[in-house]
């Protein structure tokens, strides 16, 4: 039978517990396991041609799961003249500099910066968007853990082995995230200069060159963790580079039957053809995610004077106490369960015991019961 006790104020605390999960994606995975555009069947185009959807396997399969959607996307304001798709590409990057960057006083869209600070610096008008799965993602992507290793040489025209790769990480995120985002924090991407392809003699003046543990890196993105999603500018492979992919014999970003370079793709190309480019340059992404475990303990605390003694009918014989044969001996009950009620007495959750409790006045407990969300 139910016995009560109410809980007072020291009977409870809540936690918090974050457990991270590595997410690893190969490039195989992500280009050319699967067939190659526009057969490639892992990857999803649609009618509208505004992104397109990355799975694991052969999207129409049961056993395939979506892992990101990829979209490019540039401003209005940019300097590059837009000839295939210009109302989708503008709005792509209105819709999501003002989802993951807000309005300024004047209401006015932000545009990506480059260091986060909103007050001036290099923007970022030509970007490419990788918005990863929620079930990869949970609750956000633990800080400092992002890395997208990409091939930025001219020899990537059909995804031969990469030999020229930057490693494009959130170096330092544990400690130096930004928190001016509408959509919660996010880090600064950096790109390492493993192979001297990136230009840090041009760009090391101009507050855009990091070195940290004696590596050099450059600013080339964004990643906003609680939404999942990764900002990376199209010069990465452009003026980044030591040597821009403009399309020339040795500098060719795409093949398509035409050698192309960065800022062809992006300006002449389709939605769909900037995110076939991107992804065959693609040779590995890796993260942990994290999901945030809401926890609160009661301590019920059963003192020695307490639940000796059973309401339960059958807990009497005869007016008399059924596990006592002597009246001297100690009054014996048994606790098996336990109950947590709000205060109208509503049953909210129960807790089993793996072994029922004997309780004498000789004896005290303390049970936890842990409520996990």
């Amino acid at each position: 039978m139910t016995i009560y006790k109410e809980l007072g104020s020291s009977d409870s605390v809540s936690t918090k517990t974050l457990l991270h999960e590595a997410i690893p994606l190969t490039g195989a995975i992500v280009s050319g396991t699967y067939g190659t555009f526009p057969n490639d069947t892992n990857v999803k185009n649609y009618v509208h041609g505004m992104f397109q959807s990355v799975y694991d396997y052969p999207y129409l399969s049961s056993s395939a799961n979506h892992i990101f959607d990829i979209t490019v996307g540039v401003a209005p304001t940019s300097s590059m003249t837009i000839t295939n798709q210009k109302a989708k590409k503008n709005n792509i990057y209105n819709q999501m500099a003002q989802v993951l960057m807000g309005y300024d006083k004047d209401g006015n869209i932000q545009r990506f910066d480059e260091d986060g600070n909103l007050t001036g610096g290099t923007k970022m008008d030509e970007c490419v968007f990788l918005t990863f799965s929620r079930l990869l993602v949970k609750d956000e992507i633990a800080k400092g853990t992002f890395e997208l290793e990409l091939g930025l040489s001219s020899s990537y025209l059909s995804r031969i082995n990469m030999d020229g790769r930057a490693v494009v990480r959130d170096h330092g995120a544990t400690t130096a995230y930004k928190v001016n985002s509408p959509v919660g924090e996010y880090g600064i991407l950096y790109a390492a200069d493993n192979n001297s392809l990136l230009d840090l003699v041009d760009h090391g003046n101009v507050d855009r060159k990091l070195t940290a543990d004696g590596v050099d890196y450059l600013r080339c993105g964004l990643i906003f963790y609680q939404a999942g999603i990764a900002v990376v500018t199209g010069s990465i492979f452009g003026n980044l580079l030591t040597t821009p992919l403009g399309g020339a014999a040795n500098e060719v970003y795409y093949d398509d039957g035409t050698t192309l370079g960065i800022d062809d793709v992006i300006a002449d190309s389709s939605i769909d053809d900037c995110g076939t480019s991107f992804l065959h340059r693609v040779q590995n992404i890796q993260f942990n995610n994290t999901t945030e475990l809401n926890s609160t303990v009661y301590f019920c605390r059963v003192n020695h004077n307490e639940f000796n003694y059973s309401s339960n009918p059958t807990y009497l014989e005869n007016s008399r106490v059924r596990v006592k044969t002597q009246s001297t001996d100690e009054p014996v009950s048994y606790i098996t369960t336990v109950g947590l009620y709000n205060d109208r007495n509503e049953l909210l959750a129960t807790a089993k015991l793996s072994e029922a409790l004997k309780k004498t006045p000789s004896t005290e407990f303390t049970i936890r019961a842990r409520l996990d969300y």
